[in-house]
């Protein structure tokens, strides 16, 4: 089996100079989307660009200048922009002659709030600290104990690392405006609710508000595979991509959806669930419960469930599935039969399972990530020419498929995207039925 050409290292950008948040559609809105009040469409797009000029917004929104000058000065008297040099022109201004004004850019006043984003993970918890312009400050690592825990123990834990985060920092949380956390299962992103996760060992009822209580702080929580999902769209390549999903592969198996530039997470908060869809009626027993789950197949205690008997390393299994993992690998790269047949197996349920989302949904790009990206025969070239076969395209061009290898911190990362995006709707306000703004 060969790697195919789209799988690369993934850098997530360092918000500043080149921005961060998704690149929106000209007019201000995604399409489809609801319209904004002007003052977040104008910030926003501050934000995204990085830096930008009143004449630059003005035309790609196509609103007038007077309103874009009334605007921005309203968010720089409320201390959330702030005027700088324009160091270039924008494709478009006049050049800067001898006379007049120096032309004059925008900047997201990124000392105004800080926000921190959380990962509690079965190994490892992570923490990172971002300004308001989504510049990556700091950030902090604890090992975990890998059991299901209750949810007071799990709660225990993030206060643990937050007091030791701001310790380290010498911050207080006086100096932080919220918190965006990620977890694996079922996380009810509206309502606070974790009615399944892998980490718990009973349903988390009102787990938002538990955490708010420990933190002392706004807490805003959602599913690990959204935060990896709104990684890419805040700081990675899904920027100027519209629709596209992201597939992650690790403990389980999880996926997130992008669509007209937003996340997308069904009616009840609770979709995207890739790794909990049966790919196989009776089949093997899901750490959910249930049977037949495309998870069983392909997440890494699924390939360690098989390892242990084709290596004969059945207390391996129980004291560390990682080390076996990559024991199996080694061994699959040596030639063991055994070994590769499972891989091939996990490959072609993985297949499976990407032409079910390919055929669902039609996106621009699948983007395959997490932490098992090393085991390239998951998604060889063999892998990925099975989905394309299983798949239904027509004569259109099949959805192109990208392989994005992550460190530890794209999660956390992804909390803060979190995090901003919820302050910036409280402070600049949410979503709105309004008719679309015009000039």
């Amino acid at each position: 089996m060969t790697a195919p050409e789209g799988s690369k290292p993934a850098a997530l950008l360092d918000a500043g100079a080149q921005g961060c948040g998704p690149l929106l559609a000209e007019g201000g809105s995604p399409a489809g989307s609801l319209p904004r009040p002007l003052r977040r469409v104008l910030f926003e797009r501050v934000r995204a660009q990085g830096s930008t000029t009143r004449a630059e917004m003005g035309r790609a929104l196509g609103v007038s200048g007077a309103s874009v000058s009334a605007v921005t000065a309203e968010l720089i008297a409320e201390g959330f922009l702030r005027e700088t040099d324009a160091a270039e022109p924008t494709e478009g201004d006049s050049p800067r002659s001898g006379r007049g004004r120096p032309p004059v850019a925008l900047q997201v006043a990124a000392e105004a709030h800080h926000v921190i984003g959380i990962k509690l993970g079965d190994l490892k918890h992570t923490a990172v600290l971002s300004d308001f312009a989504g510049r990556h400050i700091a950030d902090l690592a604890l090992p975990a104990r890998p059991m299901r825990k209750s949810a007071p123990m799990l709660v225990a834990e993030a206060r643990a690392l937050i007091d030791q985060f701001l310790a380290q920092l010498g911050m207080s949380r006086a100096q932080i405006s919220c918190i965006g956390l990620g977890m694996a299962g079922m996380v009810d992103h509206v309502s606070g609710d974790v009615p399944w996760s892998p980490m718990l060992n009973t349903p988390g009822h009102g787990l938002r508000a538990q955490f708010e209580a420990a933190l002392g702080l706004p807490v805003h929580i959602d599913n690990d595979a959204n935060l990896l999902t709104l990684a890419e769209l805040w700081f990675g390549s899904g920027r100027g991509t519209s629709d596209f999903a992201v597939v992650t592969i690790e403990h389980g198996v999880g996926m997130g959806l992008v669509l007209f530039n937003q996340l997308y997470r069904g009616a009840r908060g609770l979709g995207m669930e890739l790794g909990h869809t049966k790919v196989q009626l009776d089949g093997a027993l899901c750490r959910c419960g249930k049977r037949g789950c495309l998870e069983a197949y392909v997440a890494d205690y699924a390939l360690a469930r098989e390892a242990a008997t084709a290596l004969d390393q059945h207390a391996s299994f129980a004291e560390s599935p990682l080390a076996l993992l990559e024991d199996l690998f080694a061994e699959a790269r040596r030639g063991n039969e055994a070994a590769l047949s499972i891989f091939r197996r996990a490959g072609r349920y993985l297949a499976l399972g990407l032409s079910n989302v390919a055929q669902i949904f039609d996106p621009e790009v699948i983007i395959l990530s997490g932490g098992r990206m090393q085991f390239d025969y998951l998604y060889a070239r063999e892998v990925l020419a099975e989905m394309q076969a299983l798949t239904l395209n027509g004569a259109r061009a099949p959805s192109r498929v990208e392989i994005h290898v992550w460190g530890d911190l794209v999660w956390a990362r992804g909390a803060v995207a979190l995090a901003l995006g919820q302050l910036t709707g409280e402070l600049l306000g949410a979503q709105t039925g309004r008719p679309p703004l015009s000039a």
